[in-house]
């Protein structure tokens, strides 16, 4: 039964290879091979899903199927045939071109045995010249670089070969048979830069993506010695060994995911324990007083890299384990390093930086609370260890390491503050005499103030000896650091307008000094570094804000800062411009919640006077409203670039458009008319966002009220929306009224409505000669009614009355004429030849320019 089944499978699969379904045919075949122990079936089973293996270009797995085939008839010419082409896409030519011979002798009339034969023959043949080719240049580099005496320009061209040749997988191969490793440590131990260096890039490219390679090299070079190099003071070096060891680390590790066909790797049966030597090394290089600041930051880097799980979905996270229990204390002590005391390990700018992160991602690798308790007593234990009330340098060796700590796991370096005494001795290191004791004191006090709670403490018990140290120190780094801690405690309570910590005015004096820091180019960079950090926080105050965003000379000098090579800084400008720019996730308040905090006497944020806006855009409608009104009252009274500076003023439009809705009451109506007035005087930009926001129609509304004072307001309003040319398109448009309204309210009794309304008129006329002749056209009244703006009492109404009769003459003569007809001429002329004292200069002055328009048409003539 089991081995018709199994034929019945085999023809089944055979159809489906007909149909070119080649994965249903494998399956086919696989599970007809599992059903028969006849030996011809199984070698045609196995050499039909060879030919699907190449269908699918799963050449590996069609190699082994054909071999298999192969095993049981060594004859089967389609079995050879097969594996001898899985065998050339796999780079194997050798093994192809013996399938292929052995196929062709059975064969010998087969013209494709034939023609593979030849193709194959001549694969060889190149690989051959190029194999012989590329040991000939590696041996012809070697020389040129071992040569004392050869040319500096063939050294370094021959160097930048051999790199090149070691990141290609032949040529790296051909350097490692060549005894090419030996041959770069010779070029190591001439202790010329560049040779070393040259050497130092060949291996990193001999060890990427090749674990047998990475293996035999690093025993050969040992890791000592790769660490010493890596020790080094040049930069470049260090790097460079950096690369090296990394290249060798995703070797072992399997991080480097490159496939490689061809030759196939040895065989390497652990890499655990090269892994675990190296990081041994890499953590005994941290506390080595041998290691230079640029070796001890590559070594924090490597651990940075390959210690923490990449993937938290990942489950083993031994590598920090282990590192935690045999180099944390090791870490530690690189955190709690101090400059200016004598036993200080050699650092760059960056090296305390980098082992606060080291140890921030050691602890959030932690997948349990008993792991996580156990980092923080070892933590514990260290810094208690230090304190000694005989000697003060160890004490500020444990201050620093808390405030190293406080830069990594924030929580973690909150427990570590309750310590008994812990923030006593920051407190107390404030008042010490040695310069150093203080700046290590005032730094950690800006650490430790994130908290509210600990900012309290420190106001309550330390602001008084900032203060004191901040104008008594002479010191600039000690004197920026003392600021930004001033800095922080005044803004600890965030935006929370109740808990603002110093009296009102205090932040923008600190703010304003910070600027003033940040502009003075003769700093280091590393101390104005420290102004904007005190900037980050000073800018969650709105006052500060304001200031701050007017100030270009500061913004500038914060741009500028943000483009050195020192990245730490690019946090602190983030922070800043998220601030001003007010880009921050603000937590939605539920009123129910509020209401019930206030019952139980709890503390409840207060926003800042100037956070109307967000109040009048989001919240409760009541809410909304009062906002929105209180936003229309100060927008009517108030200069709007002091009340709104900066953006925001364009925040306040949306709120006051939405009050002219009907449903509103007249005084919030009104309010909002006059708010929107005012803003939309200041700028065609502000016309714009209120023409986008969709007023104008509301606003129109308005002017037909009979209520006098929202028709005044409307008009207005218009007065100064005029100018902006969508407007005007919109009054350009056949088959609407707008035109006309305006006309008729230059001719209300209202003198307020009619000088609004003949402003209007005037600057609509002045910019299109098209509603000079609408104007005309959309009411018989409107002669009479110019004229009698031209005769009116109110200076001001008269002077825009001419205006429009100017623009009238000036459009069109035949428009003209019909104006000189009129008694209009009579006014112009009696108006013209008054005396024109200071008030009335404008007026007479309009007159006669009207005239001179008269003159020119031709249609009157001067009087001797």
């Amino acid at each position: 039964m089991a081995e018709a089944e199994a034929v019945q499978l085999k023809e089944e699969g055979n159809r489906h290879f007909q149909l070119q379904d080649y994965k249903a045919a494998t399956e086919s075949y696989s599970q007809a091979l599992k059903l028969t122990k006849d030996k011809a079936l199984q070698a045609t089973l196995y050499r039909n899903r060879a030919a699907c293996g190449l269908k699918t270009e799963s050449y590996v797995q069609a190699a082994s199927d054909a071999s298999r085939a192969i095993d049981i008839n060594s004859s089967d010419i389609k079995a050879l045939y097969r594996r001898c082409q899985a065998l050339e896409h796999l780079g194997k030519l050798d093994q192809a071109f013996k399938d292929v011979q052995r196929c062709a002798t059975l064969e010998p009339r087969n013209q494709n045995f034939q023609e593979t034969l030849r193709r194959l023959n001549t694969s060889i043949q190149e690989k051959l010249r190029v194999q012989f080719s590329t040991d000939s240049r590696v041996q012809k580099m070697f020389e040129i670089l071992l040569d004392p005496n050869s040319e500096a320009d063939l050294l370094e061209k021959a160097a930048n070969n051999l790199i090149v040749l070691g990141r290609e997988e032949a040529g790296a191969e051909r350097i490692f048979q060549n005894n090419g490793v030996a041959l770069l440590l010779q070029l190591v131990d001439t202790k010329r830069p560049e040779l070393m260096l040259a050497a130092v890039r060949t291996l990193s490219g001999m060890c990427s993506g090749h674990r047998a390679r990475a293996t035999a090299i690093l025993h050969a070079v040992r890791i000592d010695r790769i660490c010493s190099l890596m020790a080094v003071e040049n930069e470049e070096m260090s790097l460079a060994v950096c690369n090296l060891l990394q290249a060798i680390i995703d070797a072992l590790s399997g991080e480097d995911k490159r496939e490689h066909r061809g030759k196939e790797e040895a065989l390497v049966l652990d890499t655990k324990k090269d892994l675990k030597q190296i990081t041994n090394h890499l953590l005994d290089m941290l506390v080595s007083k041998k290691v230079s600041g640029q070796g001890r930051d590559q070594a924090l880097n490597l651990l940075n890299k390959n210690v923490p799980r990449k993937d938290l979905a990942i489950h083993d996270n031994s590598r920090t384990i282990y590192v935690v229990d045999n180099g944390l204390r090791k870490i530690l002590k690189v955190v709690g390093q101090v400059p200016d005391l004598p036993s200080c390990l050699p650092l760059t700018d960056h090296t305390r930086m980098l082992a606060s992160i080291l140890i921030n991602k050691l602890y959030d690798d932690l997948r349990c609370d008993p792991e996580r308790d156990h980092f923080r007593k070892i933590c514990e234990e260290y810094i208690t260890g230090k304190f000694d009330p005989q000697d003060m340098d160890k004490n500020v060796i444990a201050i620093q390491t808390v405030s190293g700590i406080l830069q990594g796991p924030f929580d973690l370096g909150n427990q570590l503050l309750s310590l008994k005494g812990v923030m006593e001795m920051m407190v107390a290191l404030c008042g010490s005499e040695r310069e150093t004791d203080q700046l290590v004191a005032v730094e950690a006090l800006i650490h430790a103030s994130t908290k509210l709670s600990r900012a309290t403490f420190i106001i309550t018990n330390g602001v008084a000896l900032l203060k004191e140290l901040y104008k008594t120190t002479k010191n600039e780094k000690i004197k920026i650091r003392t600021l930004v801690g001033l800095c922080k405690l005044g803004s600890a309570g965030g935006t929370d307008y109740g808990l603002r910590q110093f009296a009102e005015g205090s932040t923008e004096k600190l703010a304003k000094q910070c600027r003033k820091w940040l502009c003075n180019a003769a700093i280091d960079t590393r101390t104005r570094r420290w102004a904007v950090e005190g900037l980050a926080y000073l800018t969650l105050d709105a006052d500060v804000k304001d200031d701050f965003v007017q100030d270009i000379p500061a913004l500038q000098a914060m741009f500028e800062l943000a483009k050195t090579p020192d990245k730490t800084i690019l946090y602190s400008v983030a922070t800043t411009l998220v601030n001003c720019t007010n880009s921050y996730d603000v937590k939605e308040v539920i009123p129910e919640l509020v209401q019930l905090a206030k019952f139980s006497k709890q503390h409840v944020p207060e926003e800042h006077p100037k956070a109307l806006i967000p109040l009048a855009l989001e919240g409760t409608d009541v809410g909304k409203v009062k906002a929105a009104h209180a936003l229309a009252k100060i927008a009517a009274i108030s200069n709007p670039d002091i009340a709104f500076p900066g953006e925001r003023v364009y925040e306040v439009v949306r709120p006051l458009v939405r009050l002219l809705d009907t449903q509103r009451d007249g005084l919030q109506n009104y309010e909002a008319l006059l708010g929107l007035t005012n803003l939309s005087g200041r700028s065609d930009k502000l016309r714009q966002k209120i023409f986008k926001e969709k007023a104008l129609p509301d606003i129109e509304n308005y002017m037909f009220e009979n209520h006098d004072q929202l028709r005044q307001a409307a008009t207005e309003c218009m007065c100064n929306m005029v100018v902006n040319k969508e407007v005007q398109e919109r009054f350009l448009a056949d088959g609407n009224d707008r035109l006309k309204l305006v006309v008729l309210l230059c001719g209300e009794d209202d003198d307020k409505v009619q000088n609004a309304a003949a402003g209007a008129l005037a600057m609509l006329t002045a910019a299109h000669k098209k509603l000079c002749f609408k104007m005309t056209q959309v009411t018989t009244q409107w002669l009479e009614i110019l004229q009698r703006l031209c005769l009116h009492d109110r200076l001001s109404v008269q002077h825009r009355g001419l205006v429009i009769a100017y623009n009238l003459l000036a459009a069109d003569a035949e428009l003209a004429k019909k104006l000189v007809e009129s008694e209009l001429l009579e006014i112009l002329t009696v108006v013209s030849k008054q005396e024109p004292d200071e008030k009335k200069a404008a007026v007479v002055q309009t007159a006669r320019e009207c005239l001179i328009k008269c003159m020119d048409y031709g249609f009157i003539k001067p009087v001797s």
